[in-house]
């Protein structure tokens, strides 16, 4: 196999490596740009984590290879490579990595988990650091939890009004059950967050356990589960009933145990909010049948299943007419009529031509009538017909109209929902 030809150090390796450092957020001049050349493994870790913060990536990939340590930053869900770090820094900026994560920098065969706190811009901000070793040494991940830049406002989330109504009406409720379902990094912890956010009252005990507590809301008695010394989501549910809770955010389901405690803190007068991993609504109710939740109870307990995905929104500053637009639509099968979109790429976006993401949605309400469906075992698709003909939106719908409205690219929607 022939030897991938290494990334000059000199050098940013993409359209989008090269705006963001020089051009961000509008600025021509920009802020100063990385010193690729620099032999200070702390001014390299800095300056890369701050040039994340200030353009708004959610993660740092430092990935070993045989002739260095390449660096990319994920931006609006997708990865980019932005730097290759020579060799002869390799070992250094990882160890200052794990410096600052407070880990062990001597052990290299065992995965590590850290965390960095940090002020920049005046914020502070929480850096979840994660190690594991591979063939060419340790890959380090950091993920920023930028408080100041989460907006935990559910008129932002991208629902839209008419079902942004039904879902605080269903959150209101003073018990039963809420999911939110979706695979990893489709916004599923933020739209809990803004649940709870709205909710926080000093006439109301709000309680969560999370893995880990990603961001941190006064007033609010926020748990993290520890594994290592028995502090498990069941454990720490145990112990939160307890507490005389109102209304409690369980990070994710996992297990049956978790599970069945959840039903039955949302059957004895708490509203509960959590989440699953499942491609939609109607999947979230054979998930938890599959754990060992009977039917019956899943129909009593669950109030609202939210399916979500996070699409990229179209650059306003380089968009222009999709002129492809009527031959995706007709792959899709859909032949309405909109403000088909797609972005030609700017410095303002980075040569992307997306800026910023927004949620896509599909809410199933349990009717009395989809309830005794529940009760009576059937499958996902059985049920997702049912709830269509009820009136629920799925995702792709709910994709092709924020698309209609110039939000969003139909090359996106197909990348995010074609699965679905």
């Amino acid at each position: 196999m022939a030897t991938p030809t290494p990334f000059a150090t000199s050098q940013l390796i993409d359209p989008f490596a090269r705006e963001l450092h020089r051009c961000l957020d509008g600025d021509e001049e920009g802020p100063s740009a990385l010193s690729p050349t620099s032999s200070d493994p702390v001014h390299v870790v800095q300056e890369l984590m701050e040039r994340a913060v200030r353009s708004g990536v959610s993660d740092l990939h430092f990935e070993p290879h045989e002739q260095g340590l390449r660096v990319r930053f994920r931006l609006d869900g997708i990865l980019r490579v932005v730097q290759d770090i020579p060799l002869r820094l390799k070992a250094e900026v990882l160890s200052r990595i794990k410096v600052m994560a407070s880990m062990d920098i001597a052990e290299k065969r065992r995965p590590q988990d850290g965390r960095i706190h940090f002020a920049f811009l005046g914020q502070m901000v929480d850096v979840r650091v994660s190690s594991l070793p591979t063939e060419h040494g340790e890959k380090i991940v950091l993920r920023i939890l930028d408080q100041s830049a989460v907006e935990l406002d559910l008129q932002k989330l991208g629902i839209d009004e008419a079902r942004r109504a039904l879902f605080e009406q269903v959150f209101r409720r003073p018990y039963g059950m809420i999911l939110i379902t979706g695979p990893t990094g489709a916004g599923k912890s933020t739209t809990l967050y803004s649940v709870i956010n709205a909710l926080r009252s000093p006439g109301l005990n709000i309680t969560t356990v999370e893995d880990p507590v990603e961001y941190r809301l006064e007033g609010i008695v926020q748990t993290a589960i520890k594994p290592e010394i028995g502090l498990t989501f069941a454990q720490a549910l145990r112990t939160i009933l307890r507490q005389d809770p109102n209304v409690i955010m369980i990070g994710e389901i996992r297990d049956l145990e978790t599970a069945q405690i959840a039903i039955r803190a949302s059957l004895t007068g708490h509203l509960v909010l959590s989440t699953l991993h499942t491609n939609d609504a109607p999947s979230a109710v054979t998930r938890l049948v599959d754990m060992g939740i009977e039917p019956f109870l899943v129909s009593s307990a669950v109030n609202l299943i939210v399916a979500q995905r996070l699409v990229r929104k179209v650059c306003p500053f380089c968009a222009i007419p999709d002129d492809r637009a009527l031959a995706i639509l007709s792959g899709l099968g859909e032949t309405r009529t909109g403000k088909w979109l797609r972005g030609q790429g700017c410095p303002k976006c980075g040569m992307t031509g997306f800026k910023g993401r927004m949620g896509i949605f599909e809410m199933m309400p349990l009717s009395e009538s989809l309830r005794l469906k529940v009760s009576q075992g059937l499958d996902a698709n059985r049920l997702r017909d049912a709830a269509v003909e009820e009136g629920m939106t799925q995702l792709r719908d709910d994709a092709i109209d924020k698309a209609a409205q110039g939000l969003t690219s139909l090359d996106e929607i197909v990348r995010e929902t074609c699965a679905t």
